[in-house]
């Protein structure tokens, strides 16, 4: 019996489905997908026409006998199917290599433009004979310009706005909300946008200039000297976000001190950290030189207690894609990049 005729393959639809599922890759999805795809086209790309006859023992006896005679002929076309899998499939793996390698390139070049962009528009908004950081811990004065080292490992503004965006819920009705080593100001914009009362504080110079171009309250001051500043009860909420990892010891327990004092009672605390838990969040933590030191979630939960806050709660942030991981050793792999402690006066 003659193979059936070979489909033509719509190559256009072909690379519409390949672009589609390296769409699906930005959810974490596209591999395992992949690799199914994969597995489902080798099981039937050896085309033969050695299968099992089927019916009853004279059918199964005529089969086997036409198979015979007829294997002169099958067997050429079912070869010929065969190569043509073959390359089929190597084709579509080398189209989605491709595209895996133009993708990365295009989100190198995308991640590259922003971050040229914002630290040409920090040069433009610099002030003549700034200082470039007032902060009282030496290690922030060592890189020569931290702006850009920020703007390389943390990412840009819009990727860390978007990561912030949930505190605008916690703050809401929280004004005034301070902001301590506020960067560029990504939350600060929020809860400006949100009717929030909001300014921000950092120690940085470029940081500053480039908060204040968007329109923003901010100060640059060093943290504790700032706080000390602020009446006793005058605040409705703190916010430090990636700012703790960089005090030391007595600096931490100082602003901690200075929290409690100038926050009103039932004030919000909300300290954001690298969780030292996690495997990967330790390469972004090793990353910065300026950090101090790593602060177990329990660690910095219990400083804060004996700050004297009450309702103390740790809240895990930012899970890494663990594709189809599971069990206790991918819990530890994977666990959360960041944490974060919400605590009232």
């Amino acid at each position: 019996m003659p193979a059936p005729p070979t489909e033509q393959v719509d190559v256009q639809a072909l690379l519409e489905r390949l672009r589609d599922e390296l769409r699906w890759g930005a959810n974490g999805s596209s591999l395992s997908m992949r690799a199914r795809a994969r597995s489902a086209a080798e099981q039937f790309w050896a085309v033969t026409a050695e299968r099992p006859p089927h019916g009853s023992p004279p059918v199964q006896f005529l089969k086997r006998a036409l198979r015979k005679a007829m294997r002169w002929y099958v067997e050429p076309l079912a070869q010929q199917q065969r190569s043509f899998n073959d390359a089929t499939l190597k084709l579509i793996d080398a189209l989605f290599e491709e595209l895996d390698r133009v993708s990365a390139d295009r989100d190198t070049r995308g991640k590259l433009i922003a971050e040229f962009e914002e630290r040409l528009l920090r040069l433009e908004r610099r002030p003549a004979g700034s200082q470039q950081t007032v902060a009282a811990q030496p290690a922030a004065a060592a890189l020569p310009d931290y702006f850009a080292f920020e703007s390389r490992m943390r990412g840009p503004t819009e990727l860390v706005r978007e990561r912030q965006r949930p505190y605008v819920d916690d703050l809401r009705d929280c004004a005034p909300v301070l902001d301590v080593g506020c960067g560029r100001g990504e939350l600060v914009a929020l809860l400006r946008d949100a009717g929030v009362e909001a300014r921000g504080v950092d120690a940085d110079g470029d940081m500053v200039a480039y908060a204040r171009g968007e329109g923003l309250d901010v100060a640059q001051a060093d943290l504790l000297a700032h706080l000390e500043q602020q009446a006793d009860g005058s605040l409705g909420a703190i916010f430090a976000g990636q700012v703790v990892e960089h005090l030391p010891p007595p600096m931490l327990l100082r602003f901690l001190e200075l929290a409690r004092a100038k926050l009103r009672d039932r004030g919000l605390l909300i300290a954001e950290t690298i969780n030292p838990l996690s495997p990967f969040a330790l390469r972004n933590y090793f990353a910065d030189l300026t950090h101090a030191q790593p602060l177990v979630p329990e660690t910095l939960a219990q400083l804060v207690r004996h700050a004297g806050f009450r309702d103390v709660e740790t809240r895990y942030l930012h899970e890494p894609d663990r594709g189809d991981a599971t069990g206790p050793v991918a819990d530890v792999l994977f666990a959360p990049l960041d944490y974060a402690i919400h605590a009232r006066r």
